[in-house]
């Protein structure tokens, strides 16, 4: 893991209406999560948000596509550990390519905050709490509006 070359907050998402979808599970390493989204999006003064939680990160996929259509970008938020069954690559798979989907059918960005660890130990790193090396949550939401950015400076140009 090492927290080089991600993404510097260089955009003012003023005006953006941005959703961020957030699952239950792990809790402690999702407080770390929204609380680096939400700071992302504070400093791009974005200043309508809503926040969703639902059960898991399986569900992000459905909720982020019923959100999409009213949102300008959407940060979805997430935490899968690898155990000892297959369950961790059926679930990662199905929210990336879920995610990846919603994305494109909906011409939506989509912040990719889903952590896919194989350990709690790296899930605190990557979460953006207390002491952690990286806070991917805000990564995930500077992605999502720098993106909607682009997109709106692209339809304004045609």
């Amino acid at each position: 893991m090492s927290g080089s070359g991600s993404p510097e907050l260089s955009v003012d998402g003023s005006g953006l209406r941005v959703a961020v979808v957030a699952a239950h599970w792990h809790e402690d390493f999702m407080t770390g999560l929204l609380e680096g989204a939400r700071t992302a999006l504070k400093e791009a003064k974005v200043e309508e948000v809503e926040v969703v939680r639902v059960p898991g990160s399986f569900e992000l996929p459905v909720v982020c596509a019923a959100l999409a259509p009213n949102y300008d970008a959407i940060v979805a938020l997430g935490v899968i550990i690898r155990g000892g069954t297959p369950h961790f690559e059926f679930v990662a798979q199905g929210v990336t390519s879920g995610l990846t989907r919603v994305a494109l059918d909906h011409s939506t960005p989509i912040g990719f905050g889903v952590l896919t660890c194989e350990s709690e130990a790296q899930a605190r790193d990557r979460s953006g709490m207390s002491g952690a090396r990286e806070s991917k949550g805000y990564e995930a939401a500077v992605a999502a509006i720098t993106t909607a950015v682009i997109l709106r400076e692209a339809a304004s140009d045609s």
